[in-house]
């Protein structure tokens, strides 16, 4: 990978999820273009086949590679669990950052011994969680919840609706009866309703978004493969896609963000983008 300070990095989700990890890399790699691919016409990818989310993930990151990324975020849980292997057999060489449910800090952080964990069924269903819950959550309790409809909610901008808190208070009130100290958001969806959760379990209980530690990660990873890199402190510029509404993830990008980017329309052809 040639030493260009130019070098984009690609992210991508189901939707607009991955958003809330494309806002922490901005604070941590301001410098860094981005490109971003909200896969609006499939969300959610929950509910659908290893095979399905593999396939969208291989024609993703083919199109963000030809667009110049050097290094692909899976800024998605699904995604990750899914294809993560997947897509670094396939792409030798290519660095990939994915999403890993943050069971780990949880269970070190928590002190009743009760941790709550917000995800897709994809997610608690997959290898990767398995296996971070065995290894990490020893002695911890965990209670799962797939709050259904909350990517819905989310994907038509209902940050704060009864709909939403009801979704929510579903899922939570439960846990907060059994006596959980902590949350992990085990979809990246969910931290935008970071402040109706924390209305709903109060400020006794812990809310880790996973986030700015894949922010860290994609940091330290582009230093060590750009090591002559002179990264400007001025914010980069971000290139939006979508392969749904380009008005609707405009009016997202507004409300999530803050953001007035222009988002370009990407149809898939045959499964190919």
């Amino acid at each position: 990978m040639p030493a260009d300070r130019n070098i984009p990095v690609g992210v991508f989700d189901s939707g607009v999820g991955g958003l809330s990890v494309l806002r922490a890399i901005r604070v941590r790699l301001p410098g860094v273009p981005l490109i971003y691919l909200g896969d609006q016409a499939n969300v959610p990818y929950g509910p659908r086949s290893q095979q399905e989310v593999q396939g969208f993930s291989e024609s993703i990151t083919r199109f963000l590679l030809a667009q110049g990324a050097g290094m692909i975020v899976v800024a998605c849980n699904t995604a990750s669990a899914a294809s993560l292997k997947y897509l670094r057999n396939k792409f030798a060489g290519i660095p990939f950052v994915g999403m890993e449910p943050a069971v780990k800090p949880a269970a070190e952080l928590t002190r009743s011994g009760l941790v709550g964990v917000l995800a897709t069924p994809a997610t608690f269903q997959g290898a990767l969680y398995a296996s971070v819950v065995e290894r990490f959550a020893q002695g911890v309790t965990i209670l799962q919840d797939t709050c259904p409809g909350l990517v819905h909610q989310i994907e038509t901008g209902e940050l704060e609706s009864l709909a939403t808190r009801d979704i929510l208070e579903k899922a939570l009130l439960p846990m907060l009866a059994r006596g959980i100290d902590t949350v992990v958001l085990g979809c990246t969806h969910y931290p935008f309703v970071i402040p109706l959760i924390s209305k709903i379990v109060g400020p006794n209980v812990r809310v880790i978004d996973p986030a700015p530690a894949v922010a860290r990660q994609v940091e330290n990873l582009y230093a060590s493969l750009l090591p002559e890199q002179r990264l400007e402190s001025k914010t980069a510029s971000v290139n939006y896609y979508t392969t749904g509404s380009s008005e609707l993830m405009q009016s997202l990008l507004k409300q999530l963000l803050g953001d007035q980017g222009e988002v370009m329309e990407l149809p898939w052809n045959h499964g190919e983008l």
